[in-house]
């Protein structure tokens, strides 16, 4: 009965335009596309020609509807088009992210003779901000400016919006600033951009002038400022912004909560963030909760960011790759091998093992944890490896010795069109001087500027004072210090002096110490470097007033410690106080695992122990040395077909160094061990460091 009141009202109204587009705009405003159907229908099927007038509103009815087919049928038919209907064309096409075709149909109607005006020009940029074509948005400012549209609202906002989302942050702001009047959506456009470039202190600013200029300001702007104030650690101004999100009544936004999780999560204050996630936790999503995990795993809380996965998964959410590649660089950071095998075995289950992300965070985390091959493999099934991925598999090398094979990678990550930058040339620079490769890692220094434009920093320049140091070169150490732009950092002058001790360089060891102690006051290593050179000497006064220093300092010494996984259980052993239910059968394991080792060659090297005590006492202290314990247990634990991986949070010593190559021997096991400077590989006899240690 409808319809045919509705064909009685059609045949009535076909001879009158502006009757029959005002009521397609009433069918339009309701969306009722049946009933614009069976009127277009109507309209066909009359004698009448439609006049362009009234194809128009039918173009526009179909674009609203979002039937884009039957638009561009309509449009494709119109004997006539003018200004409206390109317009309508372009719109529909760009809200509905075809932007190809709505930049083609701009061209077209160019070509057509037609001038664009202020909503042609914001349609049609809106289509370049999609596909980041820059230079076809630089064209259509240009004709912006040309026509005179350029300073209306709609279109500086949009090209504002396009070159920051571009990543022409400076073309955007000049855009902006030249724009005679800025609404709401202008600013938080230029205030998205910046964050989004990562200008985070002149998001703020742009925040703060809106508040200055009391515009109103919507949930979406909140949140890119509060996303600025997490990337600034602008701490204050963050909890400023959260009491006007409470007395504004915003509170109950989701964007808006997960913003003030992922906020607090970057400041490190995970109290907060728990109790803004507790709050909103009726309309807890992935988002927030991956923001939350994030935060404990930066914050070294992994057994926390794991409940938070586990509570994640049971109320039904899926996870995405970002909240995989979080948890499985927190199994990387604590070494946690079997949480980082299961994590992996999950995201494949879930089909994330082949994203960028989750695959490039498995290769750092496989390195961690002491399987290099492991990374290699993982990193050969990625088809188009991501600047981290390059990194970390590189990174992994150089920490386990494999310089040669970092470099060998690195020629083909340059061949195959990857850029290197100042992370990749860290790597390879450490890689060089954990192998022995001198002249390679010089190579590599001079390289990175005039090859690759990379400007070295101070972490470079000390690579390479520990590339000459480790190698022996001290005295083309001091000359590439004395030629240095700027003085070398801690690292590198511990570098140095480690590399004096070893050297037994008394002179340049006391220069190495003070300038170190000058940097790092309260590090008790400097102290203990310096005592080791002078007990090797036997000048106990001397080693009594460093002790006495130390001690008079209030200067922590860091007790060493190893552990070790065996199954679901983390075991820690100290040199002097520990405790664990097998420790006598350890003890005697270790006993016979020294007498075993003495057999074949091995002498405890009683000097690196700066203590004026007697040689049967040193002896002592040196075989219950955290690490040795931590093997004798392992070989009692560990079936024999398994790596043992030991984590340490020290410097391995030069003793046990030498012992865990003759343990690997007459043990026939792999052996890594993961020191606070690299990884080490024992294996019959040697160590992958080739004592570049």
């Amino acid at each position: 009965m409808n319809y045919q009141k509705q064909w009685k009202l059609s045949s009535s109204i076909l001879h009158d335009p502006k009757t029959l587009a005002n009521v397609i705009q009433i069918y339009t405003k309701s969306k009722n596309l049946n009933a614009g159907k069976h009127l277009h229908a109507q309209i066909i099927r009359s004698v009448y020609k439609v006049c362009k007038y009234v194809n128009n509103y039918l173009l526009i009815l179909y674009t609203k509807c979002g039937h884009l087919d039957y638009a561009q049928k309509v449009f494709d038919k119109m004997p006539k088009r003018n200004l409206v209907s390109w317009t309508a064309l372009i719109s529909a096409l760009s809200q509905n992210s075809l932007c190809t075709q709505a930049l083609q149909a701009f061209s077209q109607m160019r070509i057509a003779g037609e001038s664009p005006n202020e909503f042609t020009f914001s349609s049609v940029v809106l289509a370049t901000t999609l596909l980041k074509d820059v230079g076809f948005g630089r064209q259509i400012h240009c004709l912006s400016v040309k026509c005179g549209f350029s300073h209306e609202l709609f279109v500086g906002s949009n090209l504002a919006d396009m070159y920051s989302k571009c990543g022409v942050i400076c073309d955007g702001c000049k855009v902006f600033e030249e724009m005679p009047c800025k609404d709401v959506v202008s600013w938080t456009s230029m205030i998205h951009g910046y964050a989004k470039n990562g200008d985070f202190k002149e998001a703020l600013l742009g925040f703060k002038t809106m508040l200055f200029e009391a515009m109103v300001i919507d949930s979406y702007t909140i949140s890119c400022a509060l996303s600025a104030c997490g990337a600034m650690k602008a701490c204050t101004f963050g909890r400023l912004v959260h009491s006007m999100v409470v007395k504004s009544d915003f509170e109950g936004d989701t964007a808006i909560g997960n913003a003030l999780v992922d906020m607090y999560s970057k400041l490190g204050d995970m109290e907060s963030a728990l109790k803004v996630f507790k709050y909103n936790s009726w309309r807890v999503d992935v988002v927030s909760c991956t923001s939350l995990i994030d935060g404990y795993v930066e914050a070294g809380q992994v057994e926390e960011a794991l409940e938070v996965f586990v509570e994640l998964r049971r109320q039904g959410l899926k996870p995405n790759e970002f909240t995989f590649s979080s948890l499985v660089k927190a199994c990387a950071n604590q070494a946690a091998l079997e949480q980082g095998s299961m994590l992996h075995a999950l995201a494949i289950k879930m089909n994330f093992a082949a994203d960028p992300y989750v695959s490039s965070t498995l290769v750092f985390m496989y390195g961690k944890c002491g399987l290099v091959e492991h990374s290699e493999r993982l990193f050969n099934c990625i088809t188009n490896p991501t600047e981290f991925a390059w990194n970390s598999l590189l990174g992994g090398f150089s920490q386990h010795g494999f310089g040669r094979k970092a470099t060998k990678f690195f020629k083909r990550m340059v061949l195959g069109g990857m850029k290197p930058n100042a992370i990749t040339f860290m790597i390879l620079l450490t890689g060089c001087s954990h192998s022995g490769l001198v002249d390679k890692g010089l190579n590599y220094f001079s390289a990175m500027e005039r090859d690759y434009g990379v400007t070295p920093t101070a972490e470079h320049y000390s690579c390479i004072i520990d590339l000459l140091s480790r190698a022996g070169k001290l005295k083309e150490a001091d000359d590439f210090i004395s030629q240095m732009p700027f003085e070398p950092n801690a690292f590198g002058w511990s570098s140095y002096l480690g590399a004096c001790r070893i050297q037994g360089d008394k002179a340049r060891a006391k220069i190495a110490a003070e300038k170190l102690m000058r940097l790092e006051p309260e590090n008790s290593s400097t102290h203990i470097l310096l005592s080791s050179i002078y007990a090797k000497e036997r000048q106990w006064e001397d080693v009594r007033n460093l002790r006495k220093m130390i001690k008079d300092g209030n200067i922590r010494k860091v007790p060493g410690y190893s552990w070790i996984d065996v199954g679901n259980k983390t075991h820690v052993f100290g040199a002097h106080e520990w405790s664990h239910p097998q420790q006598r059968e350890i003890y005697n394991k270790l006993d016979s695992l020294i007498e075993e080792i003495k057999k074949v060659g091995y002498k405890p090297q009683i000097e690196v122990v700066d203590i004026d005590i007697d040689d049967d006492t040193k002896e002592k202290i040196l075989k219950n040395h955290s690490e040795k314990l931590a093997v004798a247990f392992a070989l009692m634990s560990m079936p024999s077909w398994k790596p043992i991986i030991i984590k340490k949070n020290l410097r391995i010593c030069l003793d046990c160094h030498t012992a865990f190559k003759l343990i690997a021997k007459v043990t026939g096991r792999h052996i890594i061990v993961r020191d606070s400077n690299r990884f080490h590989h024992f294996s019959n006899g040697s160590c992958s460091c080739g004592n570049f240690w």
